[in-house]
């Protein structure tokens, strides 16, 4: 019990120690100074390159690399992952839910800490099929988030297959490799027909999503075992969730990547927070798994009618909740806040924002002093709590009613 507190401790205190010293050094624009111009080179000498491969559009190849891109982008994920734990295969929903977050965080915070540009368009043409492609032109370029994703996460699911199948068949094994190249190469190639990437951006997301899961594989066991039998795991977890809000570096210019972060970061401690609650009721080994006599396809059919409609509500109750709270909280303790979206009155102006702090201004916000915003987004947190309320609703309040309903 002794030694696990330390190591967490010391684990929180490296991060903590890690904001601080980058903060008074400045370490993200030093970095910044380093890789941004080589790496914008590299964006403008391939758009040569991005021009030849546009020569060859057809409503075909649009069609096509818009639909991959969406199949493996992160509103696909965060609809397919509730499934997959429903669906008896908890472990591999677990570890898929935590390398997504990972793999989010970093890919976004290189995004940002590096802050190079995508292709300029025009005369690159760039096709945005959905809202959620809009908002990811808004980000930095390298390196690829669509591409580090699938390398890691068809990676770790095609780990994960072969040992759930045992298969000896060298053949399919091959085949199975072969199949998940195929995927990452048609959606790297895919990003630069689609104007949304330069070469550099592509290769980078290779080379990391490759790092990142051969060091997943690495750890994989460790991180599930103390996900569902470890101790201190969801105050360790809530501590390192707000540490790594502060953590993620300053980029040139806002974008929404750290959106995306907070987004992931709340189903990640939602996960976890659930999943130390329930695994022995609803997620360990021996429950019943789909395509099998004790889970078929119309009980799972079930499951989806009832447990999308419920997470749907506990994200929409959990948003409310937060908006409502979180504000309270702030101005009891003195901490002085905005909101960018979310509360339209907390929306300040320069003026004000000035005035707000001189209010405001508190002993706690003098301790956080290596923040470097003025005023505390609010926004932040709503939308933390908001996904990992729903995250727990996933594994906790859902199989619950599953169970009440013998689905």
């Amino acid at each position: 019990m002794e030694s696990v507190a330390v190591w967490q401790g010391l684990a929180l205190s490296g991060i903590f120690a890690w904001i601080v010293i980058t903060s008074y050094f400045n370490v993200t624009k030093k970095i910044r100074s380093l890789l941004q111009p080589c790496v914008a080179h590299h964006v403008v000498t391939g758009i040569s390159i991005i021009l030849k491969i546009q020569k060859h559009q057809h409503k075909f190849w649009d069609a096509l690399f818009s639909g991959l891109s969406c199949v493996v982008s992160v509103p696909f994920y965060t609809a397919f992952l509730p499934l997959l734990f429903w669906s008896g295969h908890g472990k591999l929903a677990r570890q898929m839910t935590l390398l997504m977050a990972f793999c989010d965080y970093l890919g976004n915070c290189i995004k940002d800490v590096v802050s190079a540009p995508r292709p300029s368009c025009p005369p690159v043409r760039r096709i945005t099929a959905t809202k959620d492609e809009e908002d990811n032109a808004l980000e930095y370029g390298l390196p690829s988030s669509h591409t580090l994703n699938t390398v890691c996460l068809s990676g770790y699911l095609l780990y994960y297959v072969l040992s759930y199948t045992q298969s000896e068949d060298a053949c399919l094994k091959l085949a199975a490799v072969a199949l998940a190249c195929l995927l990452v190469g048609l959606i790297g190639f895919g990003r630069i027909y689609l104007g949304m990437h330069s070469l550099i951006d592509i290769i980078g997301g290779l080379a990391i999503g490759l790092v990142i899961l051969a060091m997943w594989l690495t750890v994989h066991e460790y991180v599930d075992g103390f996900i569902v039998s470890g101790q201190n795991v969801t105050s360790f977890w809530a501590a390192l969730s707000f540490l790594l809000l502060f953590a993620y570096p300053t980029p040139e210019l806002s974008t929404p990547s750290f959106e995306y972060h907070t987004a992931f970061n709340g189903v990640a401690f939602g996960i976890v927070a659930g999943m130390q609650q329930t695994y022995h009721q609803f997620h360990h080994e021996a429950v019943p798994r789909i395509f099998t006599s004790q889970l078929g396809i119309p009980a799972f059919l079930g499951r989806m009618l009832v447990g999308i409609p419920t997470i749907l509500i506990v994200k929409f109750c959990s948003k409310a909740l937060a908006k409502w709270i979180l504000p309270v909280v702030s101005n009891t303790l003195g901490i002085p806040i905005k909101s960018t979206s979310y509360i339209p009155m907390l929306n300040v102006s320069a003026n004000e924002k000035k005035d707000s702090e001189i209010k405001q201004s508190s002993y706690i916000h003098k301790i956080l002093f290596f923040s470097r915003q003025d005023l505390f987004d609010v926004d932040t947190g709503i939308r933390f709590l908001q996904y990992a309320g729903l995250a727990w609703s996933v594994v906790d309040l859902v199989p619950s009613l599953f169970s009440y309903l013998r689905l």
